[in-house]
Order: C-alpha cells, then sequence, then structure tokens
C-alpha cells in the first residue's frame, strides 16, 4: 500500500526488483540462447572449394578427364610413349577402394588396391567383425568416422575444431603408424606432393572423402562380381598384418567372401609398406606377370 504522498511500500519495491531482474535474466539467456545458435551456424559452414582453374583456385598445371558427374581427374605420365608399350597401368590414391576398383577393373587389365580403407558400415561385415575392427582403432578416430557417418553435416566442424580430438590419421598421430611404418615413415614425410593434396581446400581433399567412404553406401561391395570371369585380367589386395590404420581382419574377411581376388598379405609389414624398398616393384611385377 502507498503511503502519504505517493510512496512506494518497501514490499512493493522489492517485488518491481525480481520482476526487472527475471526479465534482465530472460532476456540474456536469450541473447546467450542466440549467440550460441549463430556461432553454431557459422561454424558448420563449408568454406567454397577452390577449384583449378578458377580465380581463387589453383592453376591447371596438368592433363585432365573430365568426368561424368563434373569433376576432372588430373594425371600424369611416365615411361614409354603411349603407342609403345605392351603393357599400361593406373596409380590411383583414394580412400574408398570400390570407387577404385571400378574404375581400374572396367578400363585396364588388372587391378592392385594396395591396403584400401574399408567402410565398417558395409552390411556384408558380420556384426561382430566389423565391430571389433572398429574399437581396433583410436578414440578420436572413431568419434570422426562416426560424425562422418551418421552427422556428415558436422564432418567439416568436427575436423577442424579444437574442443575435442579429431581425426589422428589427419594429424599423423604417430600412434597410427606401426613399428615397420616408423621405419619407413621419413621417406612418407618426404613426399614432395604433400603440399598438392589439400590444394583445392581441406573438405573437398579430406572431409568429402570420410562422408563418401564412411556413409551409407548404395550397394555391397561384398555382392560384387568377377570383372574378368574368363582370366583376362585379375584383381589383386596387398594389405600387411601390422596395420594399425585398417584393420587386418576386414581384408581377410574380403578375401574370403571375395575368392576371385588374389589376397597377398605381408608379414610384419604396415599401412605404408608400398614404401619400403623392392615393394613397389614386387606388387607390379605381381601385377603384369604374376607371382613367378
Amino acid at each position: 500500500m502507498s503511503g502519504v504522498g505517493g510512496k512506494v511500500s518497501a514490499a512493493s519495491a522489492r517485488s518491481h526488483t525480481r520482476k526487472s531482474h527475471k526479465n534482465s535474466s530472460s532476456e540474456s539467456a536469450l541473447l546467450l540462447f542466440i549467440g550460441i545458435v549463430s556461432w553454431a551456424y557459422q561454424a558448420i559452414q563449408i568454406p567454397p572449394p577452390k577449384q583449378c582453374g578458377s580465380q581463387d583456385g589453383p592453376p591447371v598445371t596438368a592433363p585432365r578427364i573430365k568426368l561424368r558427374d563434373g569433376r576432372y581427374l588430373a594425371y600424369k605420365e611416365h615411361g614409354v610413349p603411349k603407342t609403345m608399350p605392351n603393357t599400361k597401368s593406373c596409380l590411383f590414391m583414394a580412400l574408398t577402394p570400390a570407387d577404385m576398383m571400378h574404375f581400374q577393373c572396367l578400363r585396364l587389365a588388372g587391378a592392385a588396391l594396395v591396403a584400401p580403407v574399408v567402410n565398417y558400415w558395409w552390411p556384408g561385415f558380420p556384426a561382430n567383425v566389423s565391430k571389433d575392427a572398429y574399437y581396433d582403432q583410436l578414440g578420436p578416430d572413431q568419434w570422426a568416422l562416426r560424425v562422418a557417418h551418421y552427422v556428415p553435416w558436422l564432418t567439416y566442424w568436427w575436423n577442424t575444431q579444437n574442443l575435442f580430438p579429431s581425426s589422428s590419421v589427419a594429424a599423423h598421430d604417430p600412434r597410427i603408424f606401426s613399428p615397420p611404418d616408423m621405419s619407413v615413415a621419413a621417406k612418407f614425410e618426404a613426399r614432395s606432393y604433400a603440399d598438392q593434396i589439400t590444394q583445392q581446400g581441406k573438405y573437398g581433399s579430406h572431409h568429402l572423402d570420410m562422408i563418401i567412404g564412411f556413409g551409407s553406401w548404395e550397394f555391397d561391395p561384398m555382392d560384387l562380381k568377377n570383372p574378368f570371369p574368363n582370366n583376362e585380367g585379375s584383381v589383386h589386395l596387398w594389405h600387411g598384418d601390422d596395420d594399425l590404420l585398417v584393420p587386418v581382419k576386414l581384408q581377410r574377411y574380403i578375401a574370403q567372401k571375395l575368392p576371385w581376388i588374389h589376397y597377398h598379405e605381408l608379414t610384419d609389414a604396415g599401412h605404408l609398406f608400398p614404401l619400403a624398398d623392392g615393394l613397389s616393384d614386387r606388387l607390379i611385377k605381381s601385377l603384369l606377370v604374376g607371382d613367378k
């Protein structure tokens, strides 16, 4: 009740103060929520690719083939003129081995898959096999692949943020290299083309590969048929038994499921075994003339 002269009572003043504080707290919470949403929206935005030949992209410095989906595949030729060789071979570095298999098998006399990355969510894997292999990975890699598979729109943010450990593979964490890998690691780090890999942006070079490689595929590679039913070519799969990056147990299952694949498992070899002395020559010889 107001006193004489229109004075406000103490109880009324306290009530008014509480309402002001409540309104102020609600406004602060709303502003905080808007700020977080705005930050999150900006954080997950994918930067535009720096396409070769564009104004902001790297220059085109090699011959290219335009693919059916509109992308380009650049290549470099080595050896004698292409009108002279008895055999032809192509070397690809890819995250999705089935894509590489399709390209090579349809156009060449054979294919060699070297320590290819495998999708743990391929339906052809028994649950216990894929689960055991999945949990053989380092914790950060388990989470990086979960994000790529279940919430692919967060892949860019997950692999560029600093709040949680991201892919140890992308970071070249030494823990992903086995002792045989460490013996050739200097050759791997000395690659002259390393900077060219991400010149169009990390999303298009790494993160999109993760989304495609570990996403939900439209087919099961375990259902693939022999592309060379008349033995006019062959498909080879090479893997080291000490590969900490791609568990060998998955390749063993694939080789068992697809007996038309020539499986080569190397003892005391890691993921980088092609860099070991003589291994590349052995691989190419096996593809072209067989294991003689």
